[in-house]
């Protein structure tokens, strides 16, 4: 008898609880899982470097047309979900970056 007392007193308190937490949260809905935010974290420190490279470039001209081509670039993919497509579009972009790295070099000397 002395069990089945906790046990009714033990899922009260868990009724109680769940009834307690069923509040909306304040955090937003769409969590993203841990190989979406990796990704995510290697698009960005994409960016920062080309950006830091773009700083070199002496001609006003040449560094606002490569960072708008690169900020139109991120922009046109952002919306992008599947993880093979962005790991793909990282790739290509790192590409794309090293060959305006060396033009950039090019440019400086």
């Amino acid at each position: 008898m002395r069990f089945g007392r906790l046990n009714s007193s033990l899922q009260a308190r868990r009724a109680y609880a769940t009834v307690q937490n069923s509040r909306p949260s304040r955090l937003k809905s769409n969590v993203v899982d841990l190989d979406h935010f990796l990704q995510r974290q290697r698009a960005l420190a994409l960016w920062r470097d080309i950006v830091r490279a773009i700083r070199s470039v002496p001609n006003s001209s040449t560094k606002y047309e490569l960072r708008r081509y690169a900020r139109a670039e991120f922009e046109r993919n952002k919306q992008v979900t599947d993880i093979a497509h962005i790991r793909y579009l990282i790739s290509t972009g790192k590409t794309e970056f090293d060959g305006m790295k060396r033009y950039i070099e090019e440019q400086a000397q």
